[in-house]
This record gives structure tokens, sequence and C-alpha cells, in this order.
């Protein structure tokens, strides 16, 4: 039998959780179904919006933007529309300031017409002027359309900004399954990214002792659960397998929006594709979709963790293991390249690496080793599921498949766990001396399975 999300009971409600925590949403509205492009005006003119200021990209106005501009006027909005016309939208600082420029001082409402990147650009817009935002989805291809955080590129690192979430999230599936398909299975990637992002998350609650919510984790889980069921019939792009995944990333969103950061959909699959993505974006490469890159990193970190998952770990070892700090800065100097100064900073801030924590992390792994073993193995399908569940879809599975080659593969081990200071698999391999090797032998699993 299949199952359906039902997103009610978490719009605009609070809910006393037994994490101790009171979780609310912001979102006042979400509305994924056929036709929705003609409700949308109504619902804001109820909702008290009437200038707008819509924001789209030269794909995401042919797809969505004009539909919604012309439905919006059509109902007596007032619109004013920025088409930014950068073929591949980077969310940089030039980008922001063009928005920011454009951005009327008396608009009620910013709305988003696409998906991730427009998404992020406006809800840090949005909320540095103190207004309201709603998204228009273009394509079902992330689940950051109701989170609170909103990713950029500043400063050449991938940074995740606290800002607001959506009072409105709209999604017409007329439009949604006419999406290109790599953009659908960018949004499959994201959710599927949750079986490594949800372990990780487990091991630092365990560890770390970091704050952990398991009607969260439910709430993920749940999303998972539809995106696995509807994934044979999105090929055939229909509509309501559409719709469901939809809900299921608008779900994950909401799951972020509760905890008031992305833990609960990010770990170190997100952290290895912002890796690739900020080495492509130096580099002058065509970008490769979140979501796609995330499921390619959800595959890296399965294998990583399988292996782990093997390994007779030699604690004392591990404890007598230094940390060559100059080895590491050259190192981020030589990678991170105009980045590595944040990166350095970071580390300085934070001392993630720093050996008294270190060595505490490795006295507590080593007496409860059996626990981490077990959560490894209760908490993933393995490597060879999860690389099904993709390439079922015709979605890559190897990072060879996106252009990421052999030593971006081994270098985004190594340092991806720089780009945030967040306790993930990545951290327990550098802490027990593992890091290097397993970047060598994942490299060669990818490259044997060619």
């Amino acid at each position: 039998m299949e199952k359906n999300i039902d997103l009610s009971k978490y719009i605009g409600k609070e809910m006393q959780c037994s994490c101790g925590k009171t979780h609310f949403s912001a979102v006042k509205a979400v509305e994924i179904d056929a036709g929705v492009a003609k409700k949308m005006p109504g619902m804001l003119w109820k909702m008290g919006y009437r200038k707008l200021f819509l924001v789209a990209d030269v794909n995401t106005w042919e797809a969505a933007g004009k539909c919604a501009r012309d439905e919006l006027e059509k109902a007596g909005l007032s619109v004013k529309s920025l088409v930014l016309q950068d073929e591949e939208l980077v969310p940089d600082e030039r980008v922001l300031g063009a928005i920011f420029m454009a951005c009327p001082v008396d608009v009620d409402l910013v709305l988003a017409v696409g998906s991730g990147t427009i998404n992020d650009l406006c809800k840090f817009v949005s909320h540095r002027v103190g207004k309201d935002y709603a998204v228009f989805a273009s394509a079902p291809s992330m689940d950051g359309f109701v989170s609170v955080g909103a990713a950029l590129m500043t400063n050449h690192v991938k940074t995740t900004y606290d800002t607001h979430g959506p009072v409105a999230v709209f999604g017409d599936t007329d439009i949604l399954a006419k999406a290109p398909m790599n953009m659908i299975t960018a949004g499959l990637g994201d959710i599927l990214g949750k079986y490594t992002c949800l372990l990780d998350w487990k091991l630092a609650h365990l560890i770390e002792g970091e704050y952990y919510c398991e009607e969260v984790v439910s709430m993920v889980k749940e999303a998972i659960e539809i995106v696995t069921q509807q994934g044979p019939r999105i090929k055939d792009r229909d509509p309501e397998a559409v719709k469901a995944v939809t809900r299921a990333l608008v779900l994950t969103g909401m799951a972020m929006s509760f905890v008031g950061n992305s833990r609960p959909a990010s770990g170190c699959e997100h952290h290895l594709s912002h890796y690739w993505e900020m080495k492509f974006i130096m580099e002058g490469k065509k970008p490769i979709l979140h979501g796609t890159k995330v499921g390619v990193g959800m595959v890296t970190a399965s294998y990583l963790y399988q292996m782990l998952s093997e390994e007779k770990i030699d604690f004392e070892t591990a404890l007598a293991h230094g940390f060559d700090y100059e080895r590491w800065e050259k190192k981020v100097i030589d990678c991170y390249k105009e980045a590595a100064p944040g990166i350095i900073a970071l580390e300085k801030q934070c001392q993630k690496n720093g050996l008294p924590e270190r060595n505490r992390r490795i006295l507590w792994m080593q007496k409860n080793w059996e626990l981490v073993i077990k959560t490894i193995r209760e908490s993933l399908p393995g490597v060879a599921a999860v690389e099904k569940l993709l390439s079922d879809l015709d979605a890559p599975i190897r990072p060879q498949q996106i252009g990421v080659s052999e030593e971006l593969v081994k270098d985004g081990i190594l340092l991806a766990k720089e780009v945030r200071n967040r306790f993930t698999l990545l951290q327990i391999l550098w802490d027990l001396g593992l890091l290097e090797e397993y970047a060598q032998r994942t490299a060669a699993y990818f490259r044997d399975g060619e």
C-alpha cells in the first residue's frame, strides 16, 4: 500500500516534541498539485500580498516564470520581474547584488521561481530586506524549499547562512513533471543522501553529545520511504509520483526548519558535493546539479562506511598519530586556493582537528566501538543497494560520470570535512588515522567499477 505524506500536521503548527524542544515551521501554505499556477494568485491575495518581486533565471522563466507572472497580473497583483541572464547561475556576491539592486522598496513579497539556487538567493535577500518570500517550484530537484538556511558562494567558499523560511510553497505538477529528467533525479539523489546524513547525525549524537531528535529523524525517514516507493514511476513522469516526491522534498525541508539548521538533511555526502562544486567553479567548469552530486556523494560515503564497518581498529596507534598542521595547511592552500583563508580561519576558531578533542573522541570510540558498528550496520542498506536505487533511474552513481576526477575524489575525502564545523564520518576517519588510506581505496573502487 502506497504511503502519502500529510504535510498539514506540520504547516503553521507548534509541535511539543519528545526531544524537549518546541518545533515550529513558519510556512503557512504548501500547495502541490495540478493547476496550482492558477490557484496561486488567489492564495497570495488572501494572505494579504499585493506587490510582488518575482525572481527567475533564463531557464526557470521559460519553464514557469512567464506563466506565474501572467496569472498573477491577471488576478490584479502588481508584479516586478527580474530575470537573471546567467546560463549557469552561481549564488555569489555579484548575483546577490543584482537582486538587491532590483528589489523594490515597497514590495510585499519576494517570489522565487525556480529551485535550489534561486530559492537560496531569494531567501537570503528577502531576509536581509525584511520581507516575506514564497517559492513557485520549477523542478523537484532539491529539498531546501522550506529550510531556513541559504547556501551561498561567498569569498569562494560554499557557506550556509541563517535566514528564514518561505510563507508558502507552490508546485504545479503540470510544470514539475515536465522538468528535465536530470533535475527530477537530482531531487531523488538529494533525498537518498539522507541515508548517510542521518547516520552521521546519530554518530555525532553518540560521540559528541550533539542534539538529536527522533521525531525529526522519523520525518526524514518518511521522505526516504516515499522516494524509494515512487522511484520506478518517476521515469514515466507520472504526475502523482512527481507530486509525492516534491512533497517528500518539502518534508525534509520542514525537518531542517524544526531543528534550525541543515543537520537533519546534510552530512558528509553534502560536504563532498560542496567541495566538488567549489573546485568546479574555481576551474571554470559547468556546475553539476546539487542533488546529482549529493547522490554520488552518498554512494561515496556508503562505501567509506562499509569499509569502516569491516575494519579492525588499532586504537593505540590512532592515539599516537599526531596532527601535522603545516602539512595540513599546505594541502588546504593547494586545494582550496582562494578559499583557503576561510578554511584555515574556521579551523583556528573551532579546533576540530585539535589533539585534545580528537583523543577524547578516540577514547569514547574505543570503549563503545561495538555500538558504533551496530549503528552503521542498522542504518545503511549497503553500497550495492543505494547504487541500484540511483542507477534504476539512470542517475549517476560514479564520480567520473559527473566529471569528478580520481584526484578530486581523493582530495574531496581528505578535505571536504573542512568546509563545515560539523562532525561526520570524515572526521571519524581522520580521528582514527584512516582518511588517506580510505581516500585511495575509494578512488580505486570507482576506477575499477568503470
